[in-house]
């Protein structure tokens, strides 16, 4: 195998059959092939949906609910179903699984990013698979994920893993919809193929929440973070084993990773700006300079023009230029009573240092 740790995400259509029911053989398959892999030596953190699919299987709700109750409830009763299958189809292979439940603001501070991180590495080191989902019972809608895509994307950059399996029910991205069977599996994307807007389909899983239009975004971001995303189709045999060992002879759409790396903190900044507490307008000076990539420029307060918003030191704030298009999220050294009273000023500290600065 050439990856010694990946992040593997399976898709509710590939878990679920059409009337909604967990797919027992089709998870006991991708079991089979997960514990290839550990066998083999690669850590696999999987993310795995299904838990909402597998309660509406199993209870009808005694009056209407709105989405976000019904979501609560199926996965109340859903993932009790989904881990404990997992448990024991694991348990059968000899292996040790434990379930991780997060919520968006479990990615929204350093310290409880951290601490997710800190919980999932002591699993890995000792031989344990982590079952990653959102936590629907819990979840509202404004803090929930985009769907499981982001989730995987967040893990993937937070454990630092070599490679991102995105699994759903197609071969990858297609240049036209493949359902009229004229379309082109994309095989290859390239950190500098930036124009694929043209070839996703807004259609959405029935199931899911996200669409290949997610997918898509959330592989370009994390493949310019320096890890390989690979999207397959989760319902082809083997296919997990396939792609890490031929990864170019196997049915996929890969996007190459970028040469160029960046820190574990760039990397939690980065993905941040749904968490961003405040936003920040800067003269055309600080934008030119942020924008220079040849040099590790901070962003000092003699550059800002404007602040928006209420925040303490160390949130994470939108940076824009004087028209209000985005630059790029930054961690900030002041609050905001001090911000404000210090921007424009020569002479002070960065008020958001360059390691702390991700530019768009």
């Amino acid at each position: 195998m050439i990856y010694k740790r990946i992040a593997v995400k399976i898709g509710s259509n590939v878990l679920t059959r059409t009337d909604g029911r967990l797919d027992v053989t089709r998870v006991s398959s991708l079991v089979d092939q997960i514990t290839i892999l550990h066998r083999a030596g690669v850590q696999v953190i999987l993310i795995s949906s299904g838990a909402v699919a597998s309660g509406r299987g199993e209870i009808q709700p005694t009056k209407k609910l709105d989405e976000v109750s019904a979501r609560q409830l199926f996965s109340a009763v859903g993932q009790a179903k989904l881990i404990n299958r997992y448990y024991e189809l694991f348990r059968e292979q000899g292996i040790a699984c434990g379930q991780i439940l997060t919520t968006k603001e479990n990615f929204s501070s350093r310290s409880l990013y951290l601490n997710q991180q800190n919980c999932i590495r002591v699993m890995l080191e000792n031989n344990v698979i982590p079952i990653v989902n959102e936590n629907d019972t819990t979840s509202i809608t404004e803090l929930m994920f985009t769907d499981n895509d982001e989730l995987s994307g967040l893990m993937a950059t937070m454990m630092d893993v070599e490679a991102l399996v995105i699994l759903s029910n197609v071969d990858g991205l297609y240049d036209g919809n493949p359902v009229g069977g004229h379309a082109k599996l994309i095989r290859e994307v390239k950190p500098d193929d930036t124009d694929l807007a043209s070839y996703i389909s807004d259609h959405k899983s029935s199931l899911g929440r996200g669409g290949m239009g997610t997918k898509c975004s959330i592989a370009q971001k994390v493949a310019s973070e320096g890890i390989a995303v690979m999207i397959a189709n989760g319902k082809r045999e083997n296919i997990l084993v396939e792609l890490l060992a031929h990864p170019e002879h196997t049915l996929c759409t890969r996007f190459y990773p970028s040469e160029k790396g960046i820190s574990s903190v760039k990397k939690w900044i980065a993905h941040s700006e749904d968490f961003a507490k405040g936003i920040i307008t800067l003269n055309d000076g600080a934008v030119q300079a942020l924008l220079d990539k040849t040099k590790a420029n901070s962003l000092l307060p003699i550059g800002i023009i404007n602040i928006e918003g209420d925040f303490e030191e160390g949130d994470i704030v939108r940076l824009t230029d004087e028209h209000g298009v985005p630059i790029g999220v930054g961690k900030v050294q002041y609050d905001s009573v001090l911000a404000r009273e210090i921007m424009g000023q020569k002479g002070q500290r960065p008020f958001v240092h360059y390691d702390y600065l991700s530019i768009d």
